[in-house]
């Protein structure tokens, strides 16, 4: 997809471990089904040929929906398979060193956890800017402090990047988000651990779209 028409309104992180042992991919599509518009590819504890091959299997899937694919954190894994881009935290590799080695037409985004990090975010030229945690969250041990709406709002007032929340949102705060001034919400345990991933995709999208439309 042309980075132009990126679109960051509800953004699935995946985890395995919260899937109900359930396959990703099934969970994935079932999740693009229902309105999800793109997609993170987050594996921690993974041998690399097998992040390898569950990376082209997604990126299989997400091409007939013309949902992008980013990998969390392995530029090496996004080269090998095609991938859309990456995300990167605070502490992987640095961003001009991403952007060098993937090149101009990757989508590239960059987790923020504060006014400092936001700001200096707006040196470079990222697709768009993960607010992290809104809430605290058991899927990101190593983040204690929640920002909370608060700090979206101030974050997303001097960030010259889109944004998503992430962390803790579900479908009963995921307007106030969006109102907070983030553009989309990224979501793990909401889809991933839902009895139903499409319908609940689709309630978080409906939401977003309510928050937006009641901002116009």
């Amino acid at each position: 997809m042309r980075k132009k028409d990126l679109n960051i309104d509800l953004y699935l992180v995946t985890d395995r471990g919260l899937s109900l042992d359930r396959p990703l991919d099934w969970v994935v599509e079932k999740a693009v089904k229902g309105g999800t518009t793109i997609v993170q590819l987050r594996e921690k504890d993974i041998e690399t040929r097998d992040f390898i091959e569950l990376a082209k299997n997604l990126k299989s899937i997400l091409k007939r929906y013309n949902v992008p694919l980013l990998i969390n954190d392995r530029i090496d894994i996004a080269l090998a398979t095609g991938a859309d881009g990456v995300h990167i935290g605070q502490s992987d590799m640095p961003y001009k060193e991403a952007r060098r080695l993937l090149g101009k037409d990757a989508i590239i985004g960059l987790s923020v956890e504060s006014i400092e990090q936001a700001k200096e975010a707006n040196e470079f030229d990222v697709d768009y800017v993960a607010i992290s945690p809104v809430y605290t969250t058991p899927t990101k041990k190593e983040l204690k402090q929640d920002l909370g709406l608060e700090g979206v709002r101030k974050i997303s007032e001097i960030s010259r990047h889109p944004s998503v929340g992430i962390g803790s949102i579900k479908k009963h705060n995921a307007g106030d988000v969006i109102t907070a001034g983030a553009d989309g919400i990224a979501v793990v345990s909401g889809i991933c651990s839902a009895d139903d991933p499409q319908k609940a995709a689709g309630e978080l999208l409906y939401e977003v779209h309510k928050a937006k439309n009641l901002a116009k």
